[in-house]
């Protein structure tokens, strides 16, 4: 992980297209300012966990609903 200090008014540029300036520090919060290309993803960590975990659901009840599905092989009969 990478540590930075900015100070109010500072920014960090990520891959040529995404600034984050420090905006306001009050206590132990801290506001920060992104601009980012319109077609960027930006979501809260805790967000981003949640979408994470319901796409992993969605991803196991298809697979299962796949095999309840999916045509039984003809069996022999010698």
């Amino acid at each position: 992980m990478l540590y930075l200090t900015r100070k109010i008014g500072e920014s960090v540029v990520i891959n040529s297209d995404i600034e984050v300036t420090v905006i306001e520090v009050r206590g132990r919060s801290v506001r920060l300012g992104f601009n980012f290309p319109s077609n960027a993803s930006v979501l809260r960590r805790e967000i981003f966990e949640r979408v994470q975990a319901e796409n992993r659901e969605a991803a196991d009840a298809a697979s299962v609903l796949e095999e309840l599905t999916a045509p039984k092989p003809a069996e022999n009969k010698d």
